[in-house]
């Protein structure tokens, strides 16, 4: 016969408040129902745990040592219970989320604000990806989410558009092409150009519509970090092409986002997560604050910083 978790409970309170009475109390059961139980207990261990006389029950050795180890078990699976509820209430957890480097200035930390307002419990592991990586990631289970680019056919994978991000040629403030409108890619082509490196989805795509155009580029400076081109930009070292989600608001006007005269000059992020698998109630919660901050919606505590992606 298995021992239950309510039989292990009586155990403890009958122990713990030496009486029948008070212990059906604190359980919100009837006595008769508590005595059931308890006899249930004895007789699935077959040991004696309570000592009945007329004043009373009292523990036998191995009934008090049994009610303390119960103790600890039922406080321990109390606390995993009361967790799972915060976890499926959006209230705690963690998530693990892989994320474009772009990405993660600006649309990312509009949305863990926002994710901070309503559900400051949830944790959120970030790791910076480049694009090609992210399928391997969240494929593999090192990561439950990731935000990427649009992929190819992976069957593995479930995605759903975030955002169209255009490409924009960045330029210190005062320079000429920060007031001419939209740029065609053949003035950038005249410019000493910051870009990305060869592999990140932003390079394929700046080289992809060179070439649709007959032209081919050669980077004055080419950087891992998007955050290194915009400083080569701000110090007036070359025109920074970047993606518009990476490039904040906050910082002009040092720094300014001119449109590009290129309608294929643009990628769509994506979220993603493995096919045929639930998203956890904590995941759930972030991708609700991702939608949320790619639209543009008012953060519920104001305007934030970088939140004009």
């Amino acid at each position: 016969m298995d021992v239950s978790i309510r039989q292990a409970r009586a155990l403890v309170a009958v122990v713990r408040l030496g009486s029948f009475t008070r212990a059906a109390q604190a359980l919100g059961v009837s006595q008769p129902t508590l005595t059931v139980q308890l006899r249930g207990l004895e007789e699935a261990l077959g040991l004696t745990l309570l000592d009945r006389s007329v004043r009373g029950s009292v523990p036998t050795a191995e009934g008090q040592r049994l009610a303390e180890a119960f103790g600890r078990l039922v406080g321990d699976f109390d606390l995993l219970v009361g967790e799972a509820r915060e976890v499926a209430a959006q209230r705690a957890g963690l998530v693990r989320l892989a994320a474009l480097p772009s990405v993660g200035t600006t649309v990312l930390p509009e949305a863990l604000a926002r994710l901070r307002e309503g559900s400051p419990g949830i944790r959120v592991m970030i790791r910076d990806a480049v694009a090609h990586r992210i399928p391997a990631l969240v494929k593999a289970g090192e990561v439950e989410l990731a935000i990427g680019t649009e992929l190819g056919p992976e069957p593995e994978l479930r995605t759903e558009r975030l955002l169209r991000d255009r490409m924009v040629a960045v330029v210190p403030g005062g320079h000429a092409l920060a007031g001419a409108g939209a740029v065609p890619l053949s003035a950038l082509a005249a410019e000493p150009l910051i870009l990305t490196d060869p592999q990140s989805s932003v390079r394929v795509l700046v080289d992809r519509c060179f070439a649709a155009r007959g032209m081919a580029v050669s980077p004055a400076y080419e950087v891992t970090y998007m955050s290194t081109a915009i400083g080569l930009a701000r110090a007036g070292l070359g025109v920074a092409i970047l993606p518009s989600s990476a490039v904040d608001a906050a910082l002009a006007p040092a720094v300014l986002a001119v449109p590009v005269e290129a309608a294929d000059l643009e990628r769509e992020v994506v979220l993603a997560w493995r096919a045929g698998r639930s998203l956890s109630p904590p995941a759930r919660a972030l991708v609700a604050a991702l939608r949320m901050a790619a639209r543009g919606e008012p953060h519920p505590a104001g305007p934030q910083p970088g939140s004009s992606a």
